[in-house]
């Protein structure tokens, strides 16, 4: 425990117990999310690829959710990116992408296979200004120096970098990453695969 958690000693975020972000209790709350899904029709698929039928040229090729959007994500995640801006929460937060994405099959088969970068999900000028940071961005600097993947600028891909993961914290729609997708294909991306911290 270092100085600064004696000045400002952390609570769980749900119940208010000292100790650490999430109390033990609370964590149990938290759930993996194990389920392979379609980013475009939503049904079950194989290491959650979108199916054949579903995709064009542009379409996201995948995507993997490390949790689960129930109650407990949800109020986490909206710690972490509103006030009061607990961006402490960030090794946390990337503990815990990080140990789900090392036990999903599919995603480690497909890093091994190939060179990958990260990039963060877009956020709009307007949220970026109101909140002073991209929280897709953090998450997304974090776990590559975990996984030892170089995270850059989304706007920077061009055809030098041809396999993308798409980091961001919550996808209700999917229709973010996939705009993204479609973007950065047009730009030279052979391969875009989402990686999100919780899906609903």
């Amino acid at each position: 425990m270092g100085i600064l958690d004696f000045i400002f000693p952390k609570r769980c975020i749900n119940c208010k117990k000292l100790g650490d972000y999430l109390c033990p209790n609370c964590f149990s709350y938290l759930s993996f999310d194990n389920r392979s899904f379609c980013m475009i029709c939503k049904k079950q698929s194989e290491n959650g690829l979108t199916h054949k039928l579903c995709k064009d040229k542009y379409t996201i090729d995948g995507c993997f959710s490390a949790l689960k959007y129930n109650y407990m994500a949800k109020k986490m995640i909206f710690q972490f990116k509103n006030k009061p801006y607990l961006t402490d929460l960030q090794n946390f937060l990337t503990e815990l992408f990080y140990e789900s994405l090392i036990q999903n099959e599919g995603f480690i088969e497909l890093v091994k296979r190939r060179n990958w970068v990260f990039v963060a999900s877009p956020l709009s000028k307007e949220i970026f200004r109101k909140r002073g940071y991209n929280q897709a961005e953090i998450l997304a600097r974090s776990l590559g120096k975990k996984l030892k993947i170089q995270t850059i600028d989304i706007n920077k891909i061009n055809r030098t970098f041809r396999n993308v993961f798409i980091v961001d914290d919550v996808v209700k729609t999917g229709r973010t990453l996939q705009k993204a997708s479609n973007d950065l294909k047009r730009r030279g991306s052979r391969r875009v695969y989402g990686l999100i911290l919780a899906g609903s």
